[in-house]
């Protein structure tokens, strides 16, 4: 069992979903993020005082997934989020100890469906 948290360009999000969805993954969690990389921000200007803004908005998706769907997934999420240019984003894949589904009881695989 891998969680894989993949972090992308808010505007992309729509593309990622459906990415997903075309290989079968359905099941996330979506949140609003902060962060910089390669990118560094950039100036702006507001009534004559320049604000340097280096946080830019982002998406973090959160997917549980089972060994045979760790590829599909990562290779879906690529194919929705990539444009090409600086600030694409970054995939991260973690191992997962054990997963318990609150309704039923099932542990590990089962409870990631």
């Amino acid at each position: 069992m891998k969680l894989i948290t993949a972090v992308v360009q808010p505007h992309k999000l729509k593309d990622v979903k459906d990415s997903l969805a075309k290989a079968g993954i359905t099941k996330m969690t979506v949140s609003n993020a902060l962060g910089c990389g390669q990118q560094k921000g950039y100036d702006e200007t507001y009534r004559g005082v320049v604000h340097e803004v280096n946080l830019l908005k982002k998406v973090e998706l959160q997917i549980a997934v089972n060994d045979d769907f760790v590829e599909p997934t990562i290779k879906a999420i690529i194919d929705g989020a990539r444009t090409g240019n600086i600030g694409d984003g970054k995939i991260f894949v973690s191992d997962i100890k054990d997963v318990i589904r609150i309704r039923t009881g099932e542990r590990g695989n089962e409870a990631i469906g």
